[in-house]
């Protein structure tokens, strides 16, 4: 019976070609787009699930106290790993990481090559009982034990030494730490949060000589027993900390968060060394998005099948009257609809493939075809099959077999007045849902476009950062300093701790005459010129001294005009007032700027000082120049590097492509969301076009009727276009309160945002009307200057 019903259905579909061909392309591209959506969601869901322990492990959190804003940081001291160990029995063994430089890439020297190492972390050697980490090379037992050794990836090891049997060898980290292999781990999954290329033993870092409970700068795991539960882990480390903090000195709590939801639930706290992120918001926008785009497709394929149901009443009718019930209608239909769905999920999965490198590119991830092939994958196709056979070959079989034979072979009329109005609003869903699809990508992409025009108050444009790390000796970054300024092209160079849109050292800066503990402040290191190269706004006093007499043990201080009000300043009484913040007791304010966004526009401004307290090392020499050739002027800048620092790689970025990559996320939803939102439009005018060309073919005789009696070509394709329009502009009245609702929630995450406007919604309007307007008028159009006596001829 099921080969028969397959039999029947191929003869159809091999019938009505054209038809066919709308469905089939529909579907094609519809399913082929929710491949790939569903590939990129199942990647992000399945971060760090492949550890065999991992219902076991959990990230340590630091939340801080109210008076120390309440933030959530995903490092913690250095002491917490060990005494958790000793006096919580449920922690079974724990591992700390530091990211090489608090996040600042390494410079490797292998003797022949220099590279530079993104991903260098120093680790304990409990990393191998926690994680499941495979070496191909050494001994878990040996490796990481000893200061100066490390592991690093079988893929690293080609890199830098162009092979792997590189047990014994030796590389140098910043032209001043030997480091031995003693291992070659095989290569991490795209999808654990565990990012590392190369684990230096934790031994060989400063904080396994000098632990503490105050700096927090190591992210921390622990394994724990099985049956221990977040709540008694939390009070049970806070019984740890009354008993080596004392209460006064407690400004912050620990806490857990389980291993599975750390890639996925972390957008909240801060200091997460991982380069791999994701965000559960935007897993659940582009969920939605499939289905969106599934439905739609679905609904053209409601739309064509029932849209041909005169056709096929005889072929209805002659069936029932032979015997046929409904239930072997229904069958049958859907027979058809699973036939169409097998043709078109095997075409899209083809046509997933071939685009996944494309979508890996705008997505910003690493997501393996591998990934196509899994089981659960699969079955999940399997299960996507059955409910888009399912969704779309409902309404045709529910409602064609249920047609009357009686009337069928009367020659009555098929099609109801409710199956009509069912069709058209199928088509407003259609078209609705396209709508707000494409306000929202339109909302994204000027919200984007107002970050990147917004003045942050300071200079972006043609500011290099150079990073210094690599070299030592003081003297020499001076003679780079020099080397740069005499370039014609750059007008300002000075060194920096770090610079906006970079974490800098947090701090806390108290009101003497208040006592409510003080607030947050980002301090950075500076020398005078980098604050002209940043171009920020003094509104009172003076930049801090280029030169400092030696003896001079003033610290001098430049503070945010958040600062100076929270101390109950005006900028200019704030001038030479003492300032608690550093480590010394002479720190002075000499200048206030205005107030500058450092961070993302996501948050309120908050306070921000610079001063030249000697606590922390200048990192980067910030470049200003003024040039038209950029690139050119980057070659002469490299020039001038090595000739100072030959061994020592040559890395740099700019100040507005830092700013960018604080809203990769939105970038990322808006170029996936463009690309599928104008397939999804694709898709639906497909639908509208296969409606189009039957109701054009069903009132042949009318339109020929009409051309006789003089109709022009005009009246004939406004005639057959009123109605697709109408219902074109039914779907925008519904959507656009809907996508307002959506898009301004969407906006309140962001401290600074646009207004909705009226614009989105008339663009977008237009643009729907245009495209429906063209997709029906070549079919009317088509209809209108046929010869009538084709139409004519058979009556």
């Amino acid at each position: 019976m099921i080969k028969t019903y397959i039999k029947i259905a191929w003869r159809n579909i091999k019938g009505n070609p054209l038809f066919s061909s709308i469905n089939v392309l529909g579907l094609t591209l519809s399913l082929a787009i929710s491949t790939l959506l569903f590939m990129f969601i199942n990647h992000e869901n399945s971060f760090n699930t492949m550890f065999s322990q991992k219902n076991q492990i959990y990230r340590v959190l630091m939340e801080t106290s109210e008076s120390h804003s309440n933030e959530i940081y995903a490092t913690v001291p250095a002491m917490v790993a060990p005494t958790s160990m000793v006096e919580i029995p449920e922690v079974l063994d724990a591992v700390r990481f530091l990211k090489h430089g608090f996040g600042e890439p390494a410079y490797i020297s292998t003797g022949d090559s220099e590279f530079i190492e993104s991903s260098l972390y120093y680790a304990d050697s409990s990393l191998f009982k926690i994680f499941d980490f495979k070496l191909i090379q050494g001994f878990e037992n040996e490796a990481l034990v000893k200061p100066n050794t490390a592991i690093i990836s079988k893929n690293t090891a080609l890199l830098y030494f162009g092979t792997d049997q590189v047990i014994g060898k030796l590389f140098k980290i910043d032209d001043r730490l030997n480091i031995e292999i003693t291992g070659v781990f095989q290569d991490l999954p795209s999808n654990t949060t565990l990012d590392g290329n190369v684990y230096v033993s934790f031994a060989t870092s400063f904080f396994s000589k000098r632990p503490t409970w105050s700096n927090a700068s190591l992210e921390t795991y622990i394994l724990t027993a099985k049956g221990a539960t977040q709540k008694s882990l939390k009070s049970k480390f806070k019984i740890m900390l009354d008993k080596h903090i004392e209460k006064e000195s407690q400004w912050y709590a620990l806490n857990t968060q389980q291993l599975e939801r750390v890639h996925l639930y972390s957008s909240h706290i801060q200091n997460a060394y991982s380069s791999r992120k994701g965000s559960i918001d935007q897993v659940k926008s582009l969920s939605w998005l499939a289905l969106l785009i599934l439905v739609i497709a679905c609904i053209n394929y409601m739309n064509l099948t029932t849209a041909r149901s005169q056709i096929r009443s005889r072929e209805i009718g002659v069936s029932k009257t032979l015997g046929a019930s409904i239930s072997n209608l229904m069958m049958r239909f859907y027979a058809e609809t699973g036939l169409i769905t097998a043709i078109s999920m095997l075409l899209g999965i083809g046509l997933a493939l071939l685009c996944l490198p494309l979508f890996n590119q705008i997505a910003g991830k690493e997501i393996p075809d591998s990934m196509l092939w899994s089981v659960m994958f699969l079955l999940s196709l399997v299960t996507i099959w059955v409910i888009t056979t399912l969704l779309a070959g409902s309404y045709p079989a529910i409602y064609m077999s249920h047609l009357s034979a009686k009337n069928i072979l009367k020659g009555g009329k098929i099609g109801s007045f409710w199956a009509t109005n069912v069709r058209k609003g199928l088509v407003v869903i259609q078209f609705g849902a396209s709508t707000v699809l494409i306000i929202g990508v339109v909302v994204i992409y000027n919200q984007l476009k107002f970050i990147q025009e917004k003045d942050l108050g300071f200079d972006t444009e043609q500011v290099m950062a150079i990073s210094i790390n690599g070299i030592n000796d003081v003297n020499n970054v001076k003679v780079l300093e020099q080397e740069l300024g005499e370039l014609s092209m750059i007008t300002n160079v000075g060194a920096a701790q770090g610079f906006p849109g970079k974490t800098v050292s947090g701090r806390m800066v108290q009101n003497p005459l208040e006592d409510d503990g003080g607030i947050s402040v980002q301090t950075n290191r500076v020398d005078a010129e980098a604050l002209n190269v940043m171009g920020l706004r003094f509104i009172a006093g003076k930049n801090i001294p280029v030169i400092k007499s030696e003896g001079d043990s003033l610290v001098d201080v430049v503070v945010n005009k958040k600062i100076a009000d929270y101390l109950g300043y005006t900028p200019e009484e704030a001038i030479g007032k003492n300032i608690q913040m550093l480590p010394s007791q002479n720190a002075f304010i000499v200048g206030v700027v205005d107030d500058f966004n450092y961070a993302s526009l996501r948050e309120p401004i908050g306070a921000y000082a610079f001063h030249n307290f000697p606590s922390e090392y200048k990192e980067y020499l910030l470049v200003k120049m003024k040039v038209a050739d950029l690139q050119k002027s980057i070659s002469s800048i490299e020039k001038k590097f090595k000739k100072v620092a030959p061994n020592i790689p040559f890395d740099y970025s700019f100040l507005d492509q830092n700013i960018e990559q604080l809203y990769l996320e939105e970038k990322q939803t808006a170029s996936i969301g463009m690309v599928f939102s104008l397939l999804a439009i694709f898709v639906a005018c497909l639908g509208l076009f296969g409606l189009a060309a039957f109701t054009a073919e069903q009132r042949g005789k009318e339109i020929g009727i009409r051309k006789v009696l003089g109709a022009s070509v005009t009246s004939i394709v406004k005639l057959l276009s009123a109605d697709f329009i109408k219902l074109v502009a039914i779907a925008l009245l519904i959507s656009f309160p809907l996508a307002y609702y959506v898009m301004n929630n969407w906006l309140q995450d962001f401290t600074y945002r646009i207004n909705m406007s009226w614009q989105p919604f008339v663009f977008t309007g237009l643009c729907a009307i245009g495209i429906a307007m063209i997709t029906v008028s070549f079919q009317a159009v088509k209809a209108a200057v046929a010869n009538p006596v084709d139409s004519l001829k058979t009556e």
